[in-house]
């Protein structure tokens, strides 16, 4: 199987340059620091007075904080970076950029401005390689409809880019990912398996058509955020990323108090991807979410080993989680499909909770 060319031809008697991925020890949203590691390292932090104009700040490691300007606005603030999850550098900018604005849509918000985030290894990459990552980040940009409106440069070991990315909501259409309801309905707006196909790109056992799969949905922007966050029936959203479907439904149950009961069986997986985690193309950081989190997880006694590692595959730019009234359901999937998410579906409920797993597998 093959994997598409990344790159920039090599221009007079200048060498080739390497594959973007084999430059990071980690690509995308698996370059995350492991939860229990990051968790470990956040209770080391002072507390800080948090004013009361701070909608949303660290509490529940939600996806953006949220700082109220006025009775009709929030300013919704978030960064999001990474090493390269692809060699294309263009492809590598547009998702990363898709990503960070992500979190925008998330919190309910319209994005207003984005600044770049670029760490570049000068002597490794050229000019025009670099400059093909950042018009890749711009062009998702133009399609959200916002400026880069400035950033800052550093010259790093790795390929680093990402945004801050700023935006704007009601504060009374804010959406935490702590505010699911008992009963609620869970809906899920894109498939999982990146980090399988992400895997399997890096060891040159992705196709083509597994590249454009994977390019499809890493590069859609999560539009539907704001129309959702003004239906009646959402009560909570936050977008699957770094931590898997599992880490993120497992943030929602935690910040509710209550259970996330996933049915696996109407998770939607991207094209390939269990076959290619079933040939042994998984992640680390896959391993190292279920080390931090497994313990909360209720399994059923025959659930294969190939969806543990997928319920914990990290995604990169991955789809919205959202918890409703199951009166709203219908409604939600609506908002989805009308705006391109063909794969949306209902795949789970919020459930009352239990002395211990706080996400239970059916």
């Amino acid at each position: 199987m093959t994997h598409p060319a990344p790159s920039t031809p090599p221009s007079g008697n200048k060498p080739a340059e390497p594959r973007l991925t084999s430059l990071s020890h980690g690509g995308g949203c698996g370059c995350k620091i492991a939860p229990g590691v990051l968790s470990s390292i956040l209770k080391g932090t002072s507390a800080m007075p948090i004013p009361k104009e701070l909608l949303v700040g660290i509490e529940t490691a939600d996806d953006a904080a949220v700082y109220q300007l006025n009775d009709e606005q929030a300013l919704i603030a978030t960064t999001d970076f990474f090493m390269p999850i692809v060699d294309n550098p263009f492809d590598f900018g547009r998702i990363a950029a898709t990503n960070a604005i992500s979190d925008v849509y998330a919190m309910g918000g319209t994005p207003i401005m984005a600044l770049a985030l670029v760490g570049m290894p000068i002597a490794v990459l050229s000019v025009e390689t670099i400059g093909q990552i950042l018009e890749g980040g711009a062009s998702v940009c133009r399609a959200a409809g916002i400026p880069i409106a400035g950033g800052h440069t550093i010259d790093s070991v790795e390929p680093i880019y990402g945004l801050v990315a700023l935006g704007l909501v009601h504060p009374s259409r804010v959406k935490k990912n702590a505010s699911a309801r008992l009963g609620d309905k869970l809906v899920l707006g894109k498939p999982i398996g990146v980090g399988i196909l992400s895997a399997a790109l890096k060891k040159n056992n992705l196709d083509a058509a597994g590249y454009a799969q994977m390019m499809a949905v890493t590069t859609q922007l999560n539009t539907p955020g704001p129309l959702l966050a003004a239906l009646p029936g959402v009560h909570a959203m936050t977008d699957v990323t770094g931590f898997a479907l599992a880490g993120h439904a497992l943030e929602m149950a935690r910040g509710a108090g209550l259970t996330a009961t996933l049915d696996w069986r109407r998770v939607p997986l991207l094209p390939g991807a269990r076959d290619l985690a079933l040939a042994g193309n998984i992640t680390g950081a896959s391993g190292r979410n279920w080390a931090a989190y497994g313990a909360e997880v209720a399994l059923p006694a025959d659930f294969a080993a190939v969806d543990q590692a997928l319920l914990s595959d990290p995604q990169t730019s991955g789809g919205l989680l959202v918890s409703c009234a199951p009166e709203a359901v219908d409604a939600v999937l609506a908002v989805f499909r009308d705006l391109g998410f063909g794969d949306a579906c209902e795949v789970g409920e919020i459930t009352a909770a239990t002395a211990g797993a706080k996400l239970v597998l059916r």
